[in-house]
């Protein structure tokens, strides 16, 4: 049954119930047969599922069979298994670091969970009892007061001036008025929104003022938020386009891998010219070790510390990440999907506009007619939205509310009530009582006489009246809510204080409010513009407020760049991916619509961030690329699923964030391309001496390279600062290939280069220690192939400190990058002549001048990568 769409004595019918409330045992009776009121915990992954979901990464998956494979041969010639147990150590440490960075959103529905009151007031054999929340059943009576959470979902059965506060279900600024009357469609409707049930309360929402009773009609999973927390559960994490490149790369990985074993087996069968159980034993030793060159084992390890890196970094600029990968995501973030109220507003309302004689008689009537306190020295007042901001404009005035409180104490007062839409409050000001009245100005005016002008009382005409309406239109169609005030002098106390006052009254003023924009806002949506990332508001409030604040912070031009809730349920999902490539604002709109929409713009694979505070944001946050939650006014439940949490509640620091992540995926970029060049020299290597026939680098070799060597400078140029006019490039599409924008074809030919020059160097070392060049083993060719690949990897990790700029232009230095080059040379050197290690990687001392050949060959990694980026740059130019 759709309660708010029925009248009461059908509520009560169809839940058994009656304006008495139950009985204590109807009420245990339910208790048993329906549950408790709170929600279903949701299922949480095993040690085990964790462990296999780290280890089951196609890179990792290659190294455990590389590692079998290993063993196996190792086991057959009866060898050393160095190499397995170097290669499992790999797999270990990346399995553990996984599970250190993972951190899941499950913790949402314990969340969830708190946010219902601990305790509730309910009727219960007819008497009015504290009961524990989740023990509320359907049928129950509640009873609400000002500052209570709603427990349960429930009808309205009697209301006296009650506020609901549902912003962080519904995103509604503004405490929502409730009333007990049944609802009505209208031709053209098919439901309600959600936000616009008066006659409705749902828990997770606030008593914000007044009182009532309601009988409970929904609770636990089947309430408002429980369907939120299901929808929680039914939402996937998605890849983030990181994730999705790294599965990309593997999959190369493993073609080139296979490719050229298969390769090398056919070669190999030709060269021998027949098929033995040796040749299948040399063939897949060769396998092993073109399957540890081809593999960047470092990279997984190296990737997850310089997001780490980046999330300290990030953590200085207020955005708290909790999702590692969340940082790369951000900087390629192209359109931010933000909730209004608290995220781009300020949350509060404020009066901007005034339309008075008298602006002092004004706030003084607007402070005294509100019940919300204000003591001197208080930056906030206490109370509803809307009267704190109507106290805080006395207060900017010199009028401390709680001050005049004391001067012109209230001695009567006539309610609000939201059918008549007025509040009035009878004061003795120094003997005179003088009533003061505020409410919706087409009303009030009604109920004026008389209007003030010049500090004289005159009586109100048809034009001063259609002038006070002319400016009531003005302030409501910049989106502004209006009220008006007016008031009445007594020779003596009313006997009777009802609305019969509210007649023959003397008009004061009007006043527009708004919640505000943050001030540093507008500045983040510039640099968005400039960053070519697209801002969206979407907001459970009305279209004009959303279109007005929208216009005022650029986000749109005009209204039809936006669209309701209402609009948006009657779209299909292929209609609605149409419509969000032109609607930027979102109003009135419902928790399901705000995920259909992240997906629409997933769909057309714009990346995308979602920012929020409230429950209603919750499944749209985890639907999102990169979800980001409010530290400080976001509800637990939001910040449980969000990938990054602002300390601030700043959306400029998003921007913040979106810049830093911009600079980390440069750098992981950078890594990648250094360490796959690198690789495919190694690949090269091992090819070309399968090929020959004889043994350049080991498996060993490689590995401690990938390790050792790789490592170490990869790390470092996750440190590199941003380059220039970060925030000035587009940002990069989500399918953009990790090889696109030439890196691809560097990656190839800087690694055949440096394959020629480690086949070189051995060649030269070969022919220093047996007088010739052919296929035939050396140690020292080996030790001096092991010196030139080494050195040459940390020549070129020097020059990717930028893809395309010359590394004698950077003027700021990196030490870690310095360190780095330094910490590798010295235990590079102690490999080679260390005896343990010279006898563990079996090679042979060398001289200072062989060793100065290794290491000058390796040098002309410098000059030959920097000739190629001088012409790169001119060709670049001249397009």
């Amino acid at each position: 049954m759709k309660y708010y769409l029925e009248e009461i004595d059908k509520v009560f019918d169809e839940v058994k119930s009656s304006e008495k409330g139950l009985t204590s045992k109807e009420a245990v009776k339910r208790l048993e047969t329906n549950g408790k009121n709170k929600l279903d915990e949701g299922k949480k992954k095993t040690l085990i599922r964790k462990v296999l979901d780290s280890i089951l990464d196609p890179m990792i998956i290659m190294l455990i069979v590389t590692a079998i494979i290993s063993a196996v041969v190792a086991k057959l010639q009866n060898d050393s298994f160095t190499d397995v147990f170097i290669i499992l150590f790999v797999v270990v440490i990346n399995t553990i670091m996984g599970l250190v960075q993972e951190n899941k959103a499950e913790k949402a529905i314990d969340s969830l969970k708190e946010m219902t009151a601990a305790t509730s007031k309910v009727l219960r054999d007819g008497k009015v009892k504290v009961i524990k929340s989740e023990d509320i059943v359907v049928g129950d009576v509640i009873v609400l007061e000002a500052g209570d959470m709603v427990p349960a979902d429930a009808r309205i059965i009697e209301s006296h001036s009650l506020k609901i506060d549902e912003s962080a279900l519904t995103g509604e600024s503004v405490a929502v008025e409730k009333y007990i009357d049944m609802l009505n469609l209208t031709k053209t409707m098919k439901d309600i929104a959600l936000a616009d049930r008066k006659n409705m309360v749902y828990s997770g929402s606030t008593v914000a003022y007044g009182r009532g009773t309601a009988v409970v009609t929904d609770i636990g999973m089947k309430t408002e938020i429980g369907k939120i927390a299901k929808s929680l559960t039914e939402v996937e994490d998605g890849e983030t386009p990181l994730q999705r490149k790294m599965a990309e790369l593997s999959k190369v990985l493993t073609k080139i891998v296979l490719g050229i074993c298969v390769l090398v087996f056919i070669v190999s069968i030709f060269r021998h010219g027949n098929f033995s159980l040796n040749l299948v034993i040399d063939t897949t030793l060769a396998a092993v070790a073109l399957a540890v060159a081809a593999i960047p084992e470092g990279l997984p390890a190296v990737v997850t510390i310089i997001l780490s890196i980046g999330v300290t970094s990030m953590s200085k600029r207020n955005a708290l990440i909790r999702k590692l990968n969340a940082v790369e995501t951000l900087g390629s973030t192209q359109v931010i999907c933000s909730d209004k109220t608290g995220t781009l507003t300020q949350n509060k309302m404020i009066v901007e506009e005034e339309y008075t004689d008298d602006n002092h008689l004004l706030a003084k009537a607007m402070a005294l007619c509100s019940d919300s306190k204000m003591e001197e020295g208080d930056e906030r007042a206490q109370g509803e939205p809307t009267e704190n901001g109507l106290v805080e404009y006395a207060y900017k005035l010199g009028l401390i509310k709680s001050e005049i409180d004391k001067k012109y104490p209230r001695v009567g007062e006539v309610p609000f009530d939201s059918l008549r839409k007025l509040m009035s409050t009878i004061h003795n000001e120094d003997g005179k009582i003088i009533q003061y009245t505020k409410g919706a100005c087409e009303i009030l005016l009604d109920r004026c006489k008389f209007y003030l002008k010049d500090g004289k009382k005159y009586a109100l005409t048809e034009d001063v009246r259609n002038e006070i309406l002319k400016q009531n239109k003005s302030y409501a169609d910049k989106a502004l809510r209006v009220l008006a005030a007016a008031y009445k002098e007594y020779d003596e106390m009313p006997k009777k204080c009802d609305e019969s006052l509210e007649y023959d009254l003397v008009f004061i003023g009007l006043v527009g409010m708004i919640d505000p924009c943050r001030d540093e806002v507008y500045a983040a949506i510039e640099k968005c513009r400039t960053a070519s990332i697209r801002p969206i508001m979407i907001t459970g409030d009305q279209k004009d407020t959303a279109v007005a604040i929208a216009k005022k912070l650029k986000i749109i031009k005009n209204s039809d760049e936006a669209i309701t809730g209402a609009e948006l349920s009657e779209l299909s999902d292929d209609e609605l991916i149409k419509v969000v490539q032109k609607c930027s604002v979102y109003a009135r709109v419902q928790p399901e619509h705000k995920t259909r929409i992240v997906n629409a713009l997933k769909h057309l694979d714009y990346i995308t961030a979602m920012t929020g505070d409230g429950v209603n944001d919750a499944p749209s946050i985890k639907a999102a690329d990169a979800g980001i939650a409010m530290g400080i006014t976001g509800t637990d439940v939001t910040k449980s699923v969000a990938d990054v949490v602002l300390a601030d509640d700043n959306f400029a620091t998003i921007v913040n964030a979106v810049e830093e992540g911009r600079k980390i995926y440069d750098n992981v970029r950078k890594v990648i391309q250094f360490q796959l060049s690198t690789n495919m020299a190694e690949v090269l290597t091992i090819f070309i001496a399968s090929i020959c026939g004889i043994t350049i680098l080991t498996p060993a070799h490689l590995l401690w390279i990938n390790m050792i060597t790789d490592s170490a400078p990869g790390l470092a140029l996750g440190t590199e600062a941003a380059e220039k006019n970060l925030m000035k490039r587009k940002p990069r599409p989500s399918k953009e290939s990790i090889f696109s924008n030439g890196a691809g074809a560097d990656m190839i030919w800087q690694g055949i280069m440096m394959a020629l020059l480690v086949v070189a160097s051995f060649m030269i070392g070969q022919y220093l220690e047996t007088g010739k060049i052919g296929m035939q083993q050396s140690l020292q060719g080996m030790s001096m192939a092991f010196i030139t690949m080494n050195f040459a990897e940390l020549f070129h990790a020097i020059c990717m400190r930028s893809q395309r700029g010359s590394i004698f232009t950077i003027k700021k230095m990196n030490w870690w990058l310095l360190g780095a080059f330094v910490f590798t040379t010295i235990i590079s050197l102690a490999v080679i002549y260390v005896p343990f290690f010279v006898k563990l990687f079996n090679f042979d001392s060398i001289s200072i001048q062989e060793f100065a050949i290794s290491f000058g060959l390796a040098f002309a990694v410098i000059p030959l990568i920097e000739i190629v980026k001088f012409f790169e740059r001119k060709v670049i130019k001249e397009k």
